[in-house]
């Protein structure tokens, strides 16, 4: 296992500061089946880094 596996998941919160979006946008991109994708944990959803960054990596420069 890397040192990658064992990083603290994100929130909302953190996803949201990172893409630099407002948690409404990231929660009606959910309803959408848009955005990078999450895992629940209990009632909480959450955001593995590395996913997240693959997803942001593999947008085209028409998505901007």
């Amino acid at each position: 296992m890397s040192a990658n596996e064992f990083d603290r998941l994100w929130s909302v919160d953190d996803l949201s500061a990172f893409l630099g979006v407002p948690v409404h946008t990231i929660r009606g991109w959910r309803t959408k089946n848009y955005g990078p994708p999450a895992r629940k944990v209990g009632k909480h959803l959450r955001w593995d880094p590395a996913q997240v960054r693959e997803w942001f990596n593999s947008l085209g420069q028409e998505a901007a």
